[in-house]
């Protein structure tokens, strides 16, 4: 006989949904462990299937989230990147969780697909080792992080630059890092609409050279307007604070995956007003 004490200490131990708790307790006459083994199983199969959903609706951070035992995950996930330092998704999925004895981390993953009832996934990780200054900046309830790798500066300035980070988006810190082909794929866009407004060929590679400008100051951190002082470049902001940006990362949430698209830029720029 399932009684009401079976399903409510089921549901304490795997925090699956109490008719589902009823319905495997029922299957395997009462039997605890049994019915804790066929939720797993479920709970794997349950994850398969929802593994074709697009998870564009999760959380980013440094460690961040809005369910208590998803937010708990996220941070041991966070300290397992950085106290083994794994290369890549797939070598951090393969190693043994440090936060959940005789399971990977894949493992750990699945299992908390199945207790959450939603799709996870771990889409990319960065780890910074500094001699300087890392600093973090949170947008939102967790739409937008950024770290920042620093050699040199402030709490403030490097708080300044996260933010910068956030609003604008840059790709690279200085133009130096933009691989050339990406280079010149865009001096031919350029020269291609500059001619054709008319311009002859040899008069069209000089203007590119000057509008090539533009490119680098939407894609390099240095070459951008400064977000709280337009009047200035962020080379200009680091210069005069004697900082230096080494390097960044920044997360968006769903980011990469096709969804509505939102103006976080527009929000960081209102939280700064």
């Amino acid at each position: 006989m399932v009684t009401a004490s079976l399903v409510k200490e089921l549901r304490e131990k795997t925090g699956a949904g109490m008719m589902d708790c009823k319905k495997v307790l029922t299957e395997t006459d009462g039997d605890m462990e049994k019915a804790m083994d066929l939720l797993r199983e479920r709970g794997i199969a349950k994850a398969a299937k929802k593994s074709g959903r697009i998870a564009a609706e999760g959380l980013v951070d440094c460690y961040v989230a809005k369910n208590e035992e998803f937010k708990t995950f996220v941070i041991n996930v966070a300290k397992q990147v950085v106290d083994k330092n794994p290369k890549n998704v797939e070598e951090l999925l393969a190693q043994p969780a440090e936060f959940e004895s005789g399971k990977t981390v894949q493992e750990a993953l699945v299992g908390k697909i199945a207790t959450i009832g939603e799709n996870l996934s771990i889409r990319r990780f960065v780890r910074f080792e500094s001699e300087g200054l890392v600093a973090k900046y949170i947008h939102g309830d967790g739409k937008i992080a950024v770290l920042v790798n620093m050699s040199k500066g402030t709490e403030d300035v490097a708080k300044d630059i996260c933010m910068q980070i956030a609003a604008a988006r840059p790709e690279y810190v200085r133009k130096e890092e933009v691989p050339q082909e990406r280079v010149d794929k865009e001096m031919e866009i350029l020269k291609v609409q500059t001619m054709n407004e008319g311009k002859p060929e040899a008069i069209a590679e000089k203007i590119v050279q000057g509008r090539i400008g533009k490119f680098y100051e939407e894609i390099c951190l240095v070459d951008q307007a400064f977000v709280k002082d337009p009047s200035k470049k962020v080379s200009q902001l680091l210069t005069e604070k004697q900082a230096e940006v080494v390097s960044f990362a920044r997360f968006e949430k769903g980011e990469g995956i096709e969804k509505k698209e939102e103006n976080f830029a527009e929000e960081v720029m209102k939280q700064l007003k």
